[in-house]
């Protein structure tokens, strides 16, 4: 069994994201894993100051949601982000959410060519929602998910679903119209099964 916690970061309270989420977590629990989600529209997490306050050891100065959650990140084994597909990329909540990392990160005396400092090491994956489904619709959102949280971070990428051509943006969420809600719980159910 392993501890997956869910960011959600955005959208809609029933809108196409929440429904992703809903999915991949009912796929996950009824693999035997234990989730939480966490609602960055629910729990505010401002962006880094770059104030270096934290450094190394120490809570961020900010007075936010961010301190409180950091018990959840170090003792998850996946942190799964999900978004709406907002400007070509994923929503400012999480892009804060992910700075905020700065604060958890441990002094390296020789780090690996392109960061400063370790993390925790931690499985990582991407849930993502868009109106729109070209080819080029994620193409923001997939290079800085693997440039800040697999080459930077050095999470372990467990996989992405993006979930394009989920309805009009002005219209009511439209996911059950496609398979990805059915992708989502396969990708929840399966995500540590042996192949």
């Amino acid at each position: 069994m392993k501890k997956i916690l869910v960011i959600q970061g955005g959208g809609r309270p029933k809108g196409n994201t929440a429904q992703l989420v809903e999915s991949f977590v009912k796929g996950a629990r009824e693999a035997g894993h234990q989730t939480e989600v966490i609602s960055l529209m629910k729990n505010e997490v401002k962006g880094c100051l770059g104030c270096n306050a934290c450094r190394y050891g120490k809570p961020c100065i900010q007075k936010d949601s961010f301190n409180g959650l950091v018990p959840k990140i170090k003792e998850a084994d996946l942190l799964v982000f999900a978004s709406p597909l907002y400007f070509w990329t994923i929503s400012s909540q999480i892009k804060a959410f992910i700075e905020r990392f700065y604060c958890i990160a441990q002094e390296d005396p020789a780090p690996p060519l392109g960061r400063y400092e370790k993390y925790p090491v931690k499985d990582c994956a991407l849930l993502m929602t868009s109106a729109d489904d070209f080819f080029w619709t994620f193409q923001q959102a997939v290079s800085y998910y693997q440039f800040a949280l697999i080459h930077y971070i050095g999470f372990c990428d467990k996989g992405m679903l993006l979930a394009g051509g989920c309805g009009d943006t002005n219209g009511r969420p439209q996911i059950d119209q496609t398979n990805h809600l059915r992708e989502a719980y396969e990708f929840g159910k399966q995500i540590y099964s042996q192949k």
